[in-house]
């Protein structure tokens, strides 16, 4: 079995080994995977966070040892908290790098980073905080930065930055945690999630105060929640049906 370790900013991460197919998630700097099936330009991966499987370009990222695999993978969080920052080689090239990235593997890429980090688990309180940092930002599919996210990716990586392990899809999360029966059970931090007519789930939002949800549709943005779904405020329609609530934290 091969190792590797992703030495860039954001490396998108393909269904099939070719550049023009669907990206299905993103690596961040530091995101550590095994790595399944190595061709001559592509390899199929699968990541240790959160177990996500993948084709990555041969070119961005870099093997390691097994030893240093299992090293890194138990280390303790470590994690960028700036939207955008960066880290500097021996030759002082910097290579930006978001939000939200595993700076574990700083010394075996012999790289420096002098930014903001956070090194561990906070409250179920920080979780709503955490999520404005990417208010705004445009959805897109596969996507798990400010600059493109989608609604699992969103969920993930704001649970991710507050300690808490989620996988990547939505149908995954939903599989976590305890189910609520009510609305009126939830706390802020919770997750409420949407399916469509087949009874798939294909949503899924952060809970907030006052039958509110902040969730990635079009661009992450807060609207109304209710026993049906979410009230988009723009277009006065719901635009997505409940399906159930989990207590994850």
């Amino acid at each position: 079995m091969q190792y590797g370790i992703c030495n860039l900013g954001i490396v998108p991460i393909r269904l099939e080994p070719s550049d023009t197919s669907e990206m299905v998630t993103q690596a961040l700097y530091g995101d550590l995977f095994k790595v399944l099936e190595q061709r001559k330009k592509w390899s199929r991966i699968r990541f240790a966070f959160d177990k996500y499987e993948g084709w990555i370009d041969n070119k961005q990222y870099q093997e390691i040892e097994e030893s240093k695999f299992l090293e890194l993978t138990k280390s303790d969080i470590k994690l960028s908290k700036d939207l955008i920052e960066f880290v500097s080689d021996a030759s002082n090239n910097l290579y930006p790098i978001p939000v939200g990235s595993d700076l574990n593997g700083l010394e075996l890429l012999n790289h420096k980073f002098d930014g903001h980090i956070i090194s561990a688990k906070s409250a179920k309180s920080d979780i709503i905080k955490t999520s404005f940092l990417y208010l705004n930002a445009p959805y897109l599919w596969g996507g798990k930065t400010p600059f493109g996210i989608d609604c699992s990716g969103f969920t993930q990586m704001v649970y991710k930055l507050n300690g808490y392990k989620l996988f990547r899809d939505a149908s995954e999360q939903s599989a976590q945690g305890e189910a609520l029966s009510f609305i009126e059970e939830s706390e802020p931090g919770d997750l409420a999630f949407f399916d469509n007519a087949e009874g798939n789930i294909i949503h899924v939002g952060i809970i907030m105060e006052d039958n509110h949800i902040i969730h990635a549709h079009g661009k992450v943005r807060i609207d109304r929640l209710d026993h049906s779904g979410i009230y988009n405020i723009d277009k006065n329609i719901h635009t997505h049906k409940l399906r159930v609530i989990k207590k994850i934290v």
